[in-house]
């Protein structure tokens, strides 16, 4: 006999849906039923939640000095930047200065520029998640410059960035004079995942880059795209970039994943 609707505290009986038995499979919001002519009291207090934590996520602001003393305790340069928006509400509603870096930083990088010739560049840039970068962007960074030392790359002081964009790598890695660039940076909050971090390696970056001429790894958090595969990917990329001379849509991430635990044995996390 077929299980009776169960009752809402309001005593309106809500109604199961057929799909309801899919969401142990994703986080999407599938299935949710219904009470009445509207969602269960339940799911309508989660959206709020989620829409909430992601407003929260885009308004939190990115605690450079603690990041970069965490990069300091590793052995590791930094540099404190920002971009010419300056605050989170004019980052918000004027996208082209989050691309650009003030003054202050530009005389900054010019006076840290040299003769020496990077390899690669890593920008770690707020976005629209300062919670991405704050939760993951450091085991992605030991995971990628351990192999990077051994293979002898010459890796730029990290550059840490506050109210910046994806693009804002590019003036960076052209003052710098490195080969690539790579922005670690929160992608835009969704109602599941208010802290997923994305990296984006350029070759070759200048001023006035457009998209299609970078590579992005997406979703890189522990319920998206674990530390050890975010860091295979981002890897295979920037070896093809540097053996090739290119990145963007002439490059692709072709690179079978390894099993679990080969990617374990590559990557350990410390």
């Amino acid at each position: 006999m077929a299980k009776p609707p169960a009752k809402s505290e309001s005593g309106i009986r809500t109604q199961r849906d057929s799909w309801s038995a899919l969401r142990r499979f994703t986080s999407a919001r599938i299935g949710l039923g219904r009470a009445g002519g509207s969602i269960p009291t339940r799911e309508l207090l989660d959206f709020q939640l989620a829409h909430a934590r992601a407003r929260d996520a885009v308004k939190h602001a990115f605690d450079i000095p603690a990041f970069g003393e965490e990069l300091r305790l590793r052995q590791i340069d930094s540099l404190a930047l920002g971009s010419a928006a300056g605050d989170r509400h004019t980052f918000i509603q004027r996208p082209d200065l989050g691309r650009i870096l003030d003054e202050e930083s530009k005389s900054l990088l010019q006076s840290r520029a040299s003769n020496q010739a990077w390899d690669i560049v890593f920008v770690v840039a707020d976005g629209l998640s300062a919670l991405a970068v704050e939760r993951h962007a450091l085991p992605v960074i030991e995971m990628t410059r351990v192999h990077l030392l051994r293979e002898g790359w010459r890796i730029a002081p990290y550059c840490l960035v506050s109210q910046g964009r994806v693009a804002i790598g590019d003036e960076i890695g052209a003052m710098l004079a490195a080969q690539l660039s790579v922005v670690l940076i929160g992608e835009r909050p969704g109602l599941s995942s208010p802290d997923s971090l994305g990296a984006y390696l350029t070759f070759d970056p200048l001023p006035g880059r457009s998209n299609a001429e970078r590579n992005c790894v997406s979703n890189v958090r522990p319920e998206g795209l674990n530390y050890a595969a975010a860091a295979f990917k981002l890897l295979h990329l920037m070896r093809q970039a540097h053996a090739r001379q290119l990145s963007g849509i002439a490059l692709k991430e072709d690179a079978p994943l390894p099993a679990p635990a080969e990617l374990q044995k590559l990557f350990p996390e410390r």
